[in-house]
């Protein structure tokens, strides 16, 4: 089905296109020297002394749990209001998810209360997730870190560049720079889309050597070096897997990272006209509307998604709005399903009531830099009408 108004558009041009065929003149396509490149200029964009390309955010959050030493036995905290991925990569280790509620409805984050209630001997880490690019409290959370002594993991998937401002450090800090490690995401419908890819940062060096091995089948050297005689042998000094990023998707990183501060002040007049347009909309709720209140000077924020809530009905008639939005040209999706009501995770016996009640009256509306104020004004005028009849 078309649509008038794509619930994602791919911002890509010429540089893109440049950015492949310089990569595929140059002769070296695998993992190189834009992969180098890449993570230079991602370290540098975040403030964060270490950053490492991987294929997808998924084997980054992998290899952050094994570099952190969890694995049979051991409990991670995890939201339920989360792409599956996050709860999977537990299951890999061997270790057990135990699923944690949102805060309310204006704030689809992790729980920092539900954190501290479910922690038990076997806790050994936390994976949060930045839901729409917008911060979970990390002042609680590492507080509570630093009491029971668990490891911290920022799934940051939806907030490259976003900005966290710390009460207790006074200072404003990017995503995935607070934690222990932070793993970002390159799918195609990401800020920075690369088709598929990963990003990981952290702060402490022997982490970072540790997950350069993991990354890379456990190998002293890569083929790039070796081809450039940096070294002619190499040894295999860990059990380890493939997860490299190749040099024609850094290519595309580079050049989208390039653009990303430009495109997250479009995506944050977006977000402005929809809050307008739908402020004081009965039956409507608008999570994280409120969120620069009080923020001087406001921080940035990636906004991947913009989601609003119903506040009547139930899952069957938030898809009924849906089929409305569709039939009138605007595609929507829902992010996300919860977690923890997959068939895989019913064993888990989670009491979820806010994640639950968000699950099913959530809709994820249009959200791109490319979005004209007359496009957001049909979505919400669109969205009304269907609640409304």
């Amino acid at each position: 089905m078309s649509f008038k108004i794509p619930l994602f558009d791919l911002n890509y041009g010429a540089d893109e296109i440049q950015a492949l065929t310089d990569t595929i003149n140059d002769n070296w396509i695998s993992t190189g020297p834009r992969c180098e490149k890449f993570e230079a200029d991602f370290a540098k964009a975040l403030r964060a002394p270490y950053a490492l390309t991987a294929d997808n955010c998924t084997n980054a959050l992998f290899m952050a749990l094994l570099a952190l030493d969890i694995g049979p036995g051991d409990e991670v905290l995890v939201p339920s209001l989360t792409f599956v991925a996050t709860a999977n990569t537990v299951k890999y280790v061997g270790a057990t998810p135990v699923f944690c509620d949102i805060l309310g409805y204006d704030n689809l984050c992790i729980s920092p209360e539900e954190i501290e209630s479910k922690i038990t001997s076997r806790t050994k880490a936390v994976t949060v997730m930045h839901y729409a690019g917008f911060p979970c409290d990390m002042d609680a959370i590492m507080a509570i870190a630093r009491k029971h002594n668990i490891r911290v993991i920022e799934d940051a998937c939806h907030g490259p560049l976003s900005e966290y401002q710390s009460q207790s450090l006074s200072m404003t800090k990017k995503l995935g720079t607070i934690g222990d490690i932070g793993c970002f995401s390159f799918f195609s419908n990401k800020n920075i889309s690369t088709g598929e890819g990963g990003m990981l940062i952290c702060k402490d060096e022997v982490i970072y050597k540790r997950l350069k091995l993991l990354r890379s089948h456990g190998m002293t050297t890569t083929s790039y070096q070796r081809a450039g005689g940096h070294s002619t042998k190499y040894d295999v000094v860990s059990l380890g897997y493939n997860f490299r990023m190749d040099d024609l998707r850094a290519a595309l990183g580079i050049v989208q990272l390039g653009k990303l501060k430009t495109d997250l002040v479009k995506r944050a007049q977006v977000r402005q006209w929809y809050e307008e347009l739908l402020e004081d909309t009965p039956n409507i709720i608008v999570p994280f509307s409120a969120f620069h209140v009080g923020r001087s000077p406001k921080p940035l924020y990636s906004n991947y998604i913009f989601p609003v809530m119903l506040k009547q009905g139930g899952a069957d008639h938030r898809d009924i709005v849906r089929d409305r939005l569709h039939a009138a040209g605007v595609q929507t999706s829902v992010h996300y399903p919860a977690a923890h009501r997959f068939s895989i995770y019913q064993s888990c016996h989670a009491n979820l009531p806010l994640t639950e009640f968000a699950a099913d009256h959530l809709i994820t509306l249009p959200m791109y830099s490319q979005l004209s104020k007359d496009d957001v004004k049909f979505v919400a005028e669109g969205l009304i009408n269907a609640v409304e009849s």
